[in-house]
């Protein structure tokens, strides 16, 4: 192969540059090379998967290569030999290094196999000298890398693996192109007479790789990002779950304390039911259960308050039957049935009814919990976002429930409270269904009959 005319070098070094670009990004878009990219441990078929997605693509860019005339920069396998060396290691890189001389060994260019095989075992084994953070923090900014090792140079003297890094590509790269120009038919390498354009070629090596790996790196990092994100929602929503258990243990012993010297039969009968309702509370709970399931634990807990105020209190449901399968948010219900007993019917010497009512409404769950108490002020009556709800004057559990629809739904999730002083309040759920859900209820069935405890 006679030395390329220095246009030529310099468009191929230009397309070089492009190309790995494209490639690095096409591959960034899916979404298995995503999930072999950012996984912490590779199985043995992963590395192969991996090795596949890379290899696959540049082989067909050598085999270009050697049957389109000029057309060099499709040829990138030193610098994906170097890539596969540093993030897959010696072994894997090996074999993605062999593969991708087929078409040039084809060709008769004998060398290509033995300098793969070079640049995998030098790069691999460098990925085992340095951390896999080093890796991926490295720069295709030559300067600006060069000027960063030159200053924590000067203050602290010490061997930088990034330049490290950027002086063995540019150093390897050299070698390729020497033995390239003295072998012109038995290795595939750019190089030049002139000293200023084989430097360019040198130091477009690090360039070439460094993409790849900036582009992958930024995929990890959303990965990365999205995975704590989720693990923060996570944490705070069980810690608002169990955030209501205490509070309300606390408000149930104070029932019970009440009952212990006057009726000791009704006391004993609540700590019964206290006692199953703790046996489901310290059971773990998914974040989501049937609105069937959630009624049934919030009759235990309504059991308890109907012993206590006797005929005062009423509990009235309007539950639709085809909502008994949707799935709700645990420990959604209670808090309010709460809210309404305690602020709304308790301050009322004749005590009143909570009524309990759910519907369908297009893609949209609707519950309400309505009492006939005190009522609230009447800034305490909001609708909105759950985003843009006043925090203030609902006590904690009304609070938790707000807090935990916002983690579950976001904006599409709303929570109306109207209350007029005298005459009660209500609260009005509204949060999305689910249309693929197997339990989606059907909407033509007739609401459940009023039952009254």
């Amino acid at each position: 192969m006679h030395p390329q005319t220095h246009d030529l070098v310099l468009i191929t070094l230009l397309v070089e540059l492009g190309v790995a670009a494209a490639v690095a990004s096409s591959l960034a878009r899916s979404s298995q090379f995503k999930r072999l990219l950012v996984a912490e441990r590779r199985s043995r078929r992963d590395i192969i998967k991996m090795l596949a997605w890379i290899v696959i693509p540049l082989m067909l860019g050598v085999w270009i290569r050697v049957r389109v005339p000029n057309f060099l920069a499709a040829d990138l396998s030193f610098q994906a030999t170097a890539l596969m060396g540093l993030l897959l290691g010696p072994g894997p890189a090996m074999v993605g290094g062999a593969v991708l001389s087929i078409p040039a060994m084809w060709h008769k260019e004998i060398f290509a196999l033995g300098a793969n095989l070079a640049v995998a075992l030098i790069f691999g084994n460098f990925r085992r000298f340095v951390g896999e953070d080093d890796i991926w923090s490295f720069s295709p900014l030559i300067d600006l890398s060069l000027y960063r090792w030159v200053r924590r140079t000067v203050e602290f003297p010490h061997l930088d693996r990034q330049i490290f890094l950027l002086v063995l590509l540019t150093a390897v790269q050299f070698v390729l192109s020497v033995i390239s120009h003295l072998r012109p038919h038995s290795l595939f390498a750019l190089y030049s007479d002139s000293w200023l354009i084989e430097l360019a070629i040198c130091a477009c090596a690090p360039v070439v790789v460094g993409i790849p790996l900036k582009i992958w790196n930024a995929v990890r990092i959303d990965r990365k990002l999205e995975e704590q994100g989720r693990l923060l929602l996570e944490a705070r929503l069980d810690a608002l779950q169990r955030q209501i258990n205490p509070h309300f243990l606390f408000n149930t012993l104070n029932s019970i304390a009440s009952l212990v010297r006057s009726r000791p039969e009704l006391a004993r009968e609540m700590i019964v039911k206290l006692g199953n309702i703790m046996r489901v509370l310290l059971r773990d709970r998914d974040a989501f259960v049937p609105l069937g399931e959630e009624l049934e634990f919030t009759d235990d807990y309504l059991a308890i308050e109907v012993v206590r105020f006797g005929d005062k209190l009423k509990v009235v449901k309007e539950i639709a039957e085809e909502t008994l399968g949707v799935e709700v948010p645990s420990m959604l219900l209670q808090p309010l049935i709460e809210n309404s007993i305690k602020h709304g019917l308790e301050p009322r010497i004749s005590g009143g009814t909570v009524t309990l009512r759910s519907r369908l409404s297009g893609t949209n769950l609707i519950i309400e919990i309505e009492d006939d108490g005190v009522g609230m002020e009447p800034r305490s009556s909001v609708t909105a976002p759950i985003s843009g709800l006043v925090r203030e004057g609902s006590g904690i559990g009304m609070r938790n429930v707000r807090e935990r629809m916002e983690v579950l739904y976001g904006d599409s999730a709303q929570v109306e409270i109207v209350s007029r002083p005298g005459r009660g309040t209500r609260v009005r759920l509204v949060m999305p269904v689910d249309s693929s859900e197997e339990l989606m209820p059907k909407r033509n069935r007739v609401a459940e009959p009023l039952r009254v405890i």
